[in-house]
């Protein structure tokens, strides 16, 4: 059962109220949630147990309460309540995530050498970015290829980026010593710098992991759809993140595993990007370098990558998750499919246009 409160509500008390009615013995816990809306904070108080007997007119009547509904449904917190349109995200380090704009986070697969990331950033921060992508731990399919310089770089990069007044950088993390290095990097540092912990698709169901990230929260989470996952299995795994206490995640949508989508390096899936916005109040991300795997170009002159970035946008999606290097042929992780910074105005022009289309599109009357 999930009551929900009027806004300014005063939550304390509402919980106050509740306990007093369930009482000592019922066996039912109280879970309080706060989620960040667009304009407005929503609180949330979850029953969790067996609420059969639980009379939804004896908190319908409480002082403060909005509205009280029984869950049926399996994304108990991220799902969206049904017949609600309301944009929620959360706020980070003064970076606005949800899905009334667009935030392009541009970046290197895999951090490589400090005049690398410089130039990076040096672009980055000559378009006013604000987020972008670095990998630091690189978990590959071979044990010889490179697998990214770990805990030693975090110093001179988040230096780097707050030189650049880059205020979020992901990193993927792939199991919980990342996630203390980085928090213990981020202490050290002190430079206004935040991180965004990305759990890759090969930990997209490493549930120790994601019980993990969910128990701290502090930095938020993008998570990716795993490669062979369904999106119910994908949302799921969400889910354990925020049922321990983390609401603040992104999904991200980076293609699945099949030989249906040669020659491209993944089957697109950003056609379901409304399916995850229907099913959940989570912000919806592409990684089109991840789901097209290559440069090669359409014949109208445009890359396959590009168009991809157009087919998330249009659908809905709100934040691009691209990869980048200032020179990919010295790349030591997926130059081939990472664009240089001199792509990076038409990239964002393109980013700008296509969501002027969309809306339009959605402001236009519906039959």
């Amino acid at each position: 059962m999930i009551i929900t409160l009027e806004p300014g509500a005063n939550a304390e008390q509402a919980v106050a109220r509740i306990e007093q009615i369930l009482g000592d013995e019922s066996g039912v816990e109280l879970r309080k949630y706060t989620f960040e809306g667009a304009a407005t904070s929503v609180v949330e108080l979850h029953l969790i147990g067996n609420t059969g007997e639980l009379r939804e007119s004896a908190f319908a009547v409480l002082r403060g309460v909005h509205k009280v509904v029984r869950v049926s449904k399996k994304y108990r917190l991220l799902g969206r309540p049904t017949g609600t349109t309301e944009s929620v995200g959360f706020e980070y380090n003064g970076v606005h995530f949800d899905d009334t704009r667009v935030t392009v986070m541009a970046g290197q697969c895999a951090v490589d050498t400090r005049e690398h990331t410089a130039a990076m950033f040096a672009a980055l921060s000559e378009h006013g970015l604000k987020t972008s992508r670095m990998g630091v731990y690189k978990p590959r399919t071979s044990p010889y290829d490179f697998q990214g310089l770990g805990k030693a770089c975090l110093p001179w990069l988040l230096e780097q980026a707050a030189e650049a007044d880059v205020r979020v950088i992901a990193v993927e993390v792939g199991d919980e010593r990342h996630v203390e290095e980085i928090h213990s990097a981020i202490n050290e540092a002190d430079c206004g710098v935040g991180v965004m912990l990305q759990i890759g698709t090969r930990n997209a169901q490493n549930f120790e992991l994601l019980k993990h990230v969910g128990r701290q929260q502090t930095l938020p989470v993008l998570f990716k759809r795993g490669m062979g996952l369904t999106i119910e299995e994908s949302l799921n795994a969400c889910e354990y993140i925020a049922s321990e206490g983390n609401s603040k995640i992104i999904f991200c949508m980076r293609g699945v595993k099949s030989s249906l989508g040669a020659p491209h390096r993944n089957f697109v899936d950003f056609g379901q990007v409304p399916v995850v916005r229907r099913l959940t109040r989570l912000p919806v991300c592409i990684d089109p370098s991840h789901s097209v795997g290559n440069l090669d170009l359409a014949p109208d002159g445009l890359p396959d990558l590009i168009h991809a970035v157009g087919q998330g946008l249009i659908a809905g999606a709100s934040m691009v998750l691209i990869e980048f290097h200032p020179d990919p042929v010295r790349a030591c992780c997926d130059g081939h499919q990472s664009l240089e910074p001199r792509h990076l105005p038409f990239l964002l022009e393109y980013v700008a246009c296509v969501r002027r289309a969309y809306e339009e599109v959605i402001a236009l009357p519906t039959p």
